[in-house]
């Protein structure tokens, strides 16, 4: 039998690989290895590893909350050592984090091959553009989430034979939760939804040097000025800059009335909560690829989700409190609304994991390791 070792660094990429990791511990042809690091592990990001249901195999400890370059360095030396003693036939990652760049580079050093999902996307506002990059290098299997993304890694050099558009598990995900209704939702956040709802979620850009206060307070400000309005904050993620967006978060929960913060909200009370707003606004891939599938807007701030794929409920504007209130204005517009009646979500097809699974099982692995790179014809 196969040996898959999946890694998970954080409490958003669990989510999108949940329904994933729990077919591969179910498949009688594979044997999971399931290896827990990075924020899940932090006591600051709220302990996520608990959300978990699939068995453990590991937890490694990287010391996320010390500056990126220290959690690579220790990340690189002990996943060196954890792949020695698991031997797994494939290592299977997604994304674009650094931590997930410097298990890759373990892997490699350890001759494993390297399944890669969504790969070839582009965000050109933030330094995961070039680590997800990386990753499709050092990888032999790749599962990209729409055609233009498979084709950006085929023009990486990557072999068509082994690239696989799939499609987007967190979308496939979607469809296969069972949601909570209003009422119980309201009961676990201890939050009333009303007559307006937003969800802000806002992490650094760690392409820009000392903007990430100034970003959100203009985005704070923004929100100061709408009346009626509901706001459920989710924090951000571990990159470099989120402590200033933490203690803004909590200053201004603390000062203004019909607002909640959450470190984690987990996949289930998120895609609950979509269900009951008007629309998600930040800086998250989640309102370009998930938050489509429910019909509702994405005001996508700034440069850090520029590249991909986006649908016609996306407004991008700019950082500004004036630019941020006009796409609120636009969010709420008639006319806007009903461009979301007939909403597509790019991100969609059918059984995502089930095909990922299918590939891990039929693909002779030990024979990837040895990669030639694969030339376009140049007209």
């Amino acid at each position: 039998m196969k040996k898959i070792c999946v890694v998970t660094s954080t409490r958003a990429e669990y989510g999108i690989m949940s329904n994933l990791i729990n077919k591969i511990a179910l498949d009688q042809d594979l044997v999971l290895q399931l290896v827990v690091t990075g924020s899940h592990l932090s006591e600051k990001f709220g302990y996520t590893y608990r959300e978990i249901t699939a068995p453990i195999t590991k937890k490694i400890d990287i010391e996320i909350d010390q500056h990126p370059s220290h959690a690579m360095s220790v990340a690189i030396e002990k996943f060196y050592g954890t792949f020695t003693e698991l031997k797994p036939d494939v290592l299977l990652v997604l994304g674009d984090r650094y931590e997930i760049m410097a298990v890759a580079i373990a892997a490699m050093l350890n001759n494993i091959s390297i399944g890669h999902i969504c790969g070839g996307e582009s965000t050109e506002g933030v330094i995961d553009e070039a680590i997800r990059h990386s990753i499709t290098k050092m990888s032999h299997l790749h599962f990209a989430s729409c055609e233009e993304y498979r084709n950006r890694i085929i023009q990486l050099g990557e072999n068509p034979r082994y690239v696989f558009n799939v499609g987007s598990l967190s979308v496939e995900n979607i469809e296969k939760t069972q949601l909570l209704s209003k009422e119980i939702l309201e009961n676990e956040l201890n939050f009333k939804f009303g007559e307006k709802n937003l969800l802000v979620t806002f992490h650094p850009v760690t392409l820009e040097n000392n903007t990430v206060s100034l970003q959100f307070m203009e985005l704070l400000n923004a929100l100061s000025e709408l009346k009626d309005t509901k706001i459920i904050f989710t924090k951000p993620n571990s990159d470099a800059g989120n402590a200033e967006i933490f203690k803004l978060i909590d200053d201004y929960v603390l000062s203004h009335e019909d607002t909640v913060s959450f470190t984690s909200l987990g996949m289930l009370k998120y895609f609950s909560v979509l269900q009951f707003i008007d629309g998600v606004i930040g800086n998250s891939s989640s309102g370009i690829v998930e938050v489509p599938s429910f019909m509702i807007g994405t005001i996508n701030i700034g440069d850090r989700q520029k590249g991909r794929i986006q649908a016609k409920s996306v407004i991008n504007c700019g950082s500004t409190k004036e630019e941020i209130l006009a796409a609120l204005g636009k969010l709420y517009s008639a006319e806007f609304q009903q461009i979301l009646k007939g909403l597509v979500n790019f991100y969609k097809q059918k059984d995502t994991a089930d095909r990922i699974i299918r590939v891990l099982k039929e693909v002779d692995t030990s024979k990837l390791l040895k990669k030639e790179f694969y030339n376009l014809e140049i007209a």
